[in-house]
């Protein structure tokens, strides 16, 4: 049975990396800073509560167990952090990633590690090509650049233990049936909190159910078995999501108030959300550029179809 060490194993996307890990056969410990009971009389699971700077008490983790493999979860959002994402937080997340990568690519027993990025480390694109991986990078918000710096922590080490099977996993903001935090970000108003729509919603989003999101890091748990599937992956749903798929949704499964119907602003204002920011968009995770909205980026994940079919959009999410 191998042992998987997830940081932030207890949040949203923790948990559910850590059951779909449970399911297929792993053994797995979690770290993070607070405990969700989620391991009440689950066998082959146990959890680490302590802060990620820690270092003592994630140095025992790795000394006491016989680790096969790391998934680096910590530092997310939808996790154990919120949509702002201060400075602070910017850099306990790059110094709890150096002692981190150290311990995963020194320890012999470690032969595959997984970090989970986020998209928002591309440079938003001035083009409706599709995002791939080789696109180019320039992260402007506090969490793209966050993260942005700890791929590069990982490439740090990863040059020097070539041995090693690593994958970076730049996924697109998440959401299940019941997590709509993210999902509700695209039809509210960043000015007023209100909610709403440009036309008819026939304009879409670049988003992740977590069970897709999952769906691959299982895959590439059990079927990535020598370095030459090493590299960045895009991970998200295949087809962007609606407005109007976000509307219909709300309104079938949860409340919804009353959504304004709005008319898109001019060519001026689109071109210049496309090369300036704001603060806000800068801190808050989940900022909506109003200027953007219809751009229908979307990620290439032909990368990594290799590996799954990603089958889990809104229509179908649990």
């Amino acid at each position: 049975m191998e042992k998987v060490l997830v940081t932030g194993g207890c949040g949203l996307i923790g948990q559910h990396i850590c059951s779909g890990l449970l399911k297929k056969g792993f053994e797995v410990i979690a770290i993070d800073r607070e405990e969700s009971g989620y391991n009440e009389g689950k066998l082959h699971y146990s959890s680490v509560i302590c802060s990620p700077t820690d270092k003592n008490a994630i140095a025992e983790v790795f000394e006491k167990n016989k680790i096969d493999i790391v998934i680096f979860a910590g530092c997310t959002v939808d996790n154990d952090l919120g949509p702002i994402i201060s400075d602070e937080q910017m850099n306990e997340s790059a110094s709890v990633d150096k002692f981190i990568y150290r311990y995963a690519f020194t320890e012999e027993s470690v032969n595959k590690v997984m970090l989970l990025s986020t998209d928002q480390v591309y440079q938003f694109p001035k083009t409706r090509e599709p995002i791939r991986e080789d696109s180019d990078l320039k992260p402007i918000t506090n969490y793209g650049v966050m993260k942005y710096k700890s791929e590069k922590a990982l490439y740090s080490e990863w040059t020097h233990h070539s041995e090693k099977i690593c994958c970076i996993i730049r996924f697109s903001p998440v959401y299940t049936l019941n997590f709509t935090d993210n999902l509700m970000s695209k039809i509210t108003d960043p000015k007023d909190g209100s909610y709403f729509v440009y036309g008819q919603g026939q304009y879409g989003f670049q988003m992740c159910c977590i069970h897709n999101l999952v769906d691959f890091i299982l895959c590439y748990t059990k079927n990535a078995d020598n370095t030459t599937y090493n590299g960045a992956y895009n991970v998200g749903d295949k087809l962007p999501t609606t407005a109007a798929d976000i509307i219909t949704f709300m309104r079938e499964n949860h409340r919804l108030g009353a959504v304004m119907q709005k008319q898109p602003g001019g060519t001026f204002s689109k071109l210049k959300g496309m090369f300036s920011t704001n603060k806000d968009e800068k801190t808050n995770y989940r900022y909506l550029d109003l200027s953007k909205v219809e751009n229908n980026n979307l990620l290439d994940n032909t990368k990594a179809r290799k590996f799954v079919n990603f089958r889990w959009d809104i229509h179908n999410t649990k």
